[in-house]
């Protein structure tokens, strides 16, 4: 089994958030363009998904204290933004963090067994191509669609009868909000250690919470203003060591959003006017 570096963690009592700097405060319209790149709308509402219930998170293929860790700095992360977490010891886990050397054999299994798991696929075909595994950290986004009432359907391209096939129907009807709304369900993020050779825990523990709270278009898009994504991402003239304060900037506007906006171009104004707020943009 392939272990991460822990020269860090060895000195490292509890998670800390340290914060990759901006050389100089961004322009509105780098937001935008921060905003645009990383928002991806779900399937079902063609709305921004963000966790509606708290999160479990759990970590399995690592030593037991970088898995502490990993988690734990998850959690620190989701509470400084205003994501919700589930403090109950016995949390059903719903962000799934595994290391594996052989994620591709992984993938194909939770294909074959719970394909719901690796989001919304409407044909066979489509569901092989979101089951291919191509980078060294990836994750996989199950969502449901959230009523007025809070009743949540899982977002599905499978017939599964009119249950979870029906729209959450109870929405508010008006012009600017109509109760509906995406929310996460489930994540899973698999990791080939044998890809990150020398790797630190702590860029890592950072790049994985920003998929475990935000689902980015692409990771391979050189974000500017910088993110912890441009990490792994090839050619990118910044690659932050540290979660950068835009993309906490941009997690804080995702978890403060109206997320009933009927519009996704209003859902992403929300998130960047709070970015410009945070950030101090130009």
């Amino acid at each position: 089994m392939a272990y991460l570096r822990l020269a860090f963690l060895a000195a490292v009592i509890a998670p800390s958030l340290a914060l990759a700097q901006p050389a100089s405060p961004p322009s509105r319209q780098a937001i935008d363009g921060f905003v645009d790149a990383f928002a991806s709308p779900t399937h079902a509402t063609g709305k921004l998904a963000r966790w509606e219930k708290g999160i479990c998170p759990i970590m399995s293929g690592q030593q037991s204290k970088i898995s502490a860790f990993v988690t734990q700095h998850l959690v620190a992360v989701a509470g400084a933004v205003g994501a919700p977490v589930n403090t109950e010891k016995t949390c059903t886990a719903n962000i799934d963090i595994v290391f594996t050397t052989t994620p591709q054999a992984l993938l194909d299994d939770t294909r074959e067994r719970s394909p719901d798991y690796i989001g919304y696929a409407p044909g066979g075909s489509e569901l092989r191509r979101l089951a291919t595994v191509t980078h060294p950290i990836q994750a996989w986004y199950m969502t449901e669609t959230r009523d007025l009432r809070g009743v949540g359907h899982i977002d599905t391209g499978r017939d599964r009868g009119d249950r979870d096939q029906a729209a959450a129907g109870k929405a508010t009807g008006t012009r600017l909000n109509n109760g509906m709304r995406s929310a996460f369900f489930h994540i899973l993020i698999v990791v080939d250690p044998s890809k990150l050779e020398g790797q630190e825990v702590v860029p890592l523990s950072d790049y994985i919470a920003m998929l475990a709270l935000a689902q980015p278009v692409s990771q391979d898009a050189c974000l500017d203003p910088p993110s912890i994504l441009n990490m792994l991402a090839a050619g990118c003239a910044s690659k932050p060591a540290h979660v950068t304060e835009s993309d906490m900037a941009y997690l804080r506007g995702l978890y403060s959003m109206n997320a009933d906006r009927i519009m996704l171009s209003s859902q992403k104004n929300d998130i960047a006017n709070q970015m410009v707020q945070s950030l101090g943009a130009r």
